[in-house]
């Protein structure tokens, strides 16, 4: 593979057009941050704007100050102070999340007492009138502190699913939802039922009065999930005008609305492609091309057996070892799953393609090549996922948790990248390996869904990083010949992932 300069040149022409438009979302807005007490705060206001009402926005579970970063300009952008914050375990705050997740007065009662301390905090920045927003784990904390705090004039939901929501309370609630989140929507319209008649509510309509508190309104934002929800137009729309019908805001100009999720996802497709090039600098490691290759034939035991084995070996072992919630269980399955499908592998006696062997023929150059690689990983993506998507650089105590997270994704993406490559591989082997992993994992949180139900709202975010991560590993293999390489990259970015995103536990 020879280094391409027009496709380099398109590239960086790609991620200098995305970083321009995510700058200039800015403007008009002043940013300071603060520590509050531990809690890191940003706030958000328009330049010269009015002292006026301000929004406290709350992210969910794995989440940050910056993926709400959306919400927060289109208020600013719109008249009105927004602030954001790390829950505990999030983000940038060091201090762990304590008490059990699955008890109202466990983390719940933790992440109140967190959010208290915020809108506290806020109410002297504005005119004294607050609204909250939260995102959903964070949409039942914002209703239960709305609802015990009454002066709150306002409560946005997105996501939402709460307990906590009865006909009168909180007031003036909004619930947006992405139109591909169906169990959400039926969530969404029985709350908003409650103020009428859960049979006859309906989305896009709003049921009560905001002069006395018990608007209810229930809104969809098409064509987006879980996590797309946040940087939705119709989020935005819906959002602002809910906050300028409580407060009374009229406009002499049309509402101005964040727009980051496509320059976000081009910026990344600028770095990805940018990989395509990069890799030409890569050292050739071997003359040919290392791995399993095996055929359909012989890839069925390594995809099949590590699928069904490894979430039933791991219902009945421990797996609570980390303090990070759901992290030592994928730590775990990825390391399980990884022994099962060399020793698969191993079964196939195709033993002069064993990792151990590829490695020692390799040398300086295989090492070289992973270190460059791995470079490239850190400088493109963590750098602008970290200023423009969510938090992404692990803060206090995080670092011996990525040493424990790489040991178990080190054994299955070496594993796997062994497997899916070298001459006479099947075609679609990589595909199939990714699709088997998936399932494995649905099959684990069917077996223990009240503690693994996390899991489901990072699947879309997996798949994304696997069909990242399988591009630049491709390219990759496709010009050193060693699946080692890409083996060790695609450990340490899951790895990373992980240990930086998923909520840091107390005990």
């Amino acid at each position: 593979m020879r280094l391409n300069p027009l496709l380099a040149i398109l590239a960086i022409a790609l991620i200098g057009l995305s970083l321009w438009h995510l700058r200039a979302a800015q403007v008009g807005v002043e940013t300071t941050s603060i520590d509050l007490g531990g809690t890191p705060v940003h706030v958000f206001r328009p330049v010269g704007g009015r002292t006026g009402p301000v929004v406290v926005i709350a992210h969910g579970f794995a989440g940050s100050s910056q993926l709400m970063q959306s919400f927060a300009l289109s208020f600013a952008r719109n008249g009105y102070t927004a602030v954001t914050f790390d829950f505990p375990g999030h983000g940038r705050n060091a201090a762990a999340l304590a008490g059990s997740i699955t008890q109202i007065d466990g983390a719940t009662r933790t992440l109140l007492v967190s959010l208290r301390q915020v809108a506290s905090y806020a109410r002297g920045l504005g005119d004294g009138r607050l609204a909250v927003l939260g995102h959903s784990m964070a949409s039942d904390i914002v209703v239960r502190y709305a609802a015990s705090t009454p002066d709150v004039a306002a409560t946005i939901a997105v996501s939402m699913y709460s307990t906590a929501v009865t006909a009168t309370s909180p007031r003036n609630l909004l619930v947006i939802v992405g139109g591909w989140e169906t169990t959400l929507k039926r969530e969404a319209l029985l709350a908003v039922g409650l103020a009428t008649s859960p049979a006859t509510a309906m989305a896009g309509v709003t049921y009560g009065d905001v002069r006395t508190g018990t608007a209810r309104r229930a809104a969809f934002s098409p064509h987006v999930e879980h996590a797309s929800v946040l940087y939705s137009q119709a989020s935005m729309r819906e959002a602002v005008a809910w906050l300028d019908a409580t407060f009374g805001t009229t406009r002499a100009r049309p509402l101005q609305f964040d727009g980051r999720g496509p320059w976000i996802l081009l910026l990344v497709a600028g770095v990805v492609l940018l990989g395509r090039p990069f890799v030409a600098l890569l050292p050739r490691v071997v003359p040919g091309a290392v791995g399993a290759g095996l055929s359909w034939r012989r890839l069925c035991l390594p995809l099949l057996l590590p699928m069904i084995v490894t979430p039933l070996a791991l219902r009945v072992m421990p797996t609570h070892f980390l303090p990070v919630l759901v992290g030592d269980y994928l730590a775990a399955h990825f390391a399980l799953y990884g022994v099962l499908t060399a020793l698969c592998m191993y079964s196939s006696r195709r033993r002069a393609v064993t990792p151990t062997a590829g490695a020692m023929v390799a040398g300086p150059r295989l090492w070289r090549a992973t270190l460059l690689l791995c470079t490239f990983g850190f400088v493109g993506l963590v750098w602008p996922v970290d200023r423009y998507a969510t938090s992404f650089v692990p803060g206090g105590g995080r670092l011996p948790l990525l040493l424990a997270l790489l040991g178990g994704t080190l054994g299955y993406f070496l594993a796997d990248e062994w497997l899916t490559r070298g001459t006479g591989a099947a075609r679609g082997a990589y595909l199939a390996s990714k699709v088997a992993f998936l399932v494995s994992l649905a099959a684990a949180v069917a077996l223990d869904f009240e503690r693994l139900f996390f899991l489901v709202i990072i699947v879309p975010v997996m798949v994304l990083f696997f069909v990242v991560h399988g591009l630049l590993s491709r390219w990759s293999y496709l010009h050193t010949g060693h699946p080692f390489v890409a083996g060790v990259a695609n450990a340490i970015a899951f790895a990373w992932a992980i240990g930086v995103t998923f909520p840091l536990l107390a005990g």
